[in-house]
């Protein structure tokens, strides 16, 4: 069974380093840290179920943002991980191939469900682009089986969403509302894919599988393409300025997107215990003994805490 290591888990982190959540900087996530500022959903979100209305509000910004070829189907669930640990039942199970390193959701989802991995398996998981590496694919990527797309991080960089894609048979396109909007905590995320693999990911989720407030927030958000504009070019300015913290640190910048950079260090588990110390949280893997990523970090006190711990 594939190891759920995941960013985040600060409760951890202070019971083992001590102080409070208010003192630490988690900078072990990939989420934006400026996070999008959303108008009160209304009384009736909250007091009733989520209705076809708002249901179709929330497809119809996601279908333009996005630009979902027609055809395609969007279905909302609480979040991508979701709808990633219900896919491997779709079909009867059998090989699948998931280019390692990446999202280690994938990996636990197909072998829950049975499945065993083949580098050559027509059967496969892209993830666009790739956690932790930022790595890009492309559509000669493709196998003839069962592929998911998982364009979680994609928001930062439209121009390279394969998007296109989803409007062919056997393809599951993903995407995550909390990384580039900021509100993981929402639970929000989407498939992508034609009708008959759209009406089996239906019947597996259930009705009402996002709330009432979720399809409001998120239609607001995917309205709301000034903010969008505008923030990709913050990510960019802030990325920068966090390789040149990094740079100055001696690590050496080996990977990542707008949202996060993976880098290397002598000791990966020395360096975040160093941070750690000072109520830093970054991550670290289990496959490696070098690789460290950081997010960005969003106040101005922040940038100063973390270029102080790493200089």
């Amino acid at each position: 069974m594939t190891t759920r290591d995941h960013g985040g888990g600060l409760d951890a982190a202070i019971a083992q380093y001590g102080g409070t959540r208010a003192d630490w900087l988690d900078l072990s996530t990939g989420i934006n840290p400026v996070a999008y500022e959303w108008s009160p959903p209304s009384s009736d979100a909250w007091r009733h179920l989520p209705d076809q209305g708002a249901l179709k509000s929330l497809t119809n910004a996601a279908r333009t943002f996005w630009r979902v070829p027609d055809g395609a189907e969007i279905i909302p669930a609480s979040g991508a991980s979701a709808l990633i640990a219900q896919i491997p039942g779709m079909i009867p199970a059998k090989s699948v191939n998931i280019p390692h390193p990446t999202y280690n959701e994938h990996g636990h989802a197909f072998d829950t469900w049975g499945w065993t991995r083949s580098e050559t398996a027509d059967t496969q998981v892209l993830v666009n682009p790739n956690n932790p590496d930022g790595r890009f694919w492309s559509a000669s990527d493709m196998r003839d089986g069962l592929t998911i797309i998982d364009e979680s991080f994609c928001d930062v960089a439209p121009d390279k969403s394969l998007i296109d894609l989803a409007a062919r048979p056997n393809v599951i396109m993903l995407k995550s509302f909390g990384k580039f909007w900021g509100l993981a905590g929402l639970r929000l995320g989407f498939a992508i894919c034609l009708p008959e693999l759209a009406q089996c990911l239906r019947d597996r989720i259930g009705p009402w599988a996002v709330s009432g407030p979720a399809l409001a927030i998120g239609a607001q958000a995917l309205d709301d393409d000034d903010w969008a504009a505008e923030t990709r070019n913050r990510l960019a300015r802030d990325v920068k300025k966090l390789d040149h913290i990094l740079s100055a640190a001696s690590l050496r910048i080996v990977g990542g997107t707008d949202l996060f950079r993976l880098t290397e260090a002598r000791c990966a588990r020395t360096l975040q215990e160093r941070l750690a110390r000072d109520r830093i949280l970054v991550r670290t893997f289990p496959y490696s003994t070098t690789l460290v990523r950081f997010g960005l970090p969003g106040a101005d006190t922040d940038w100063d805490r973390i270029k102080v711990a790493l200089t």
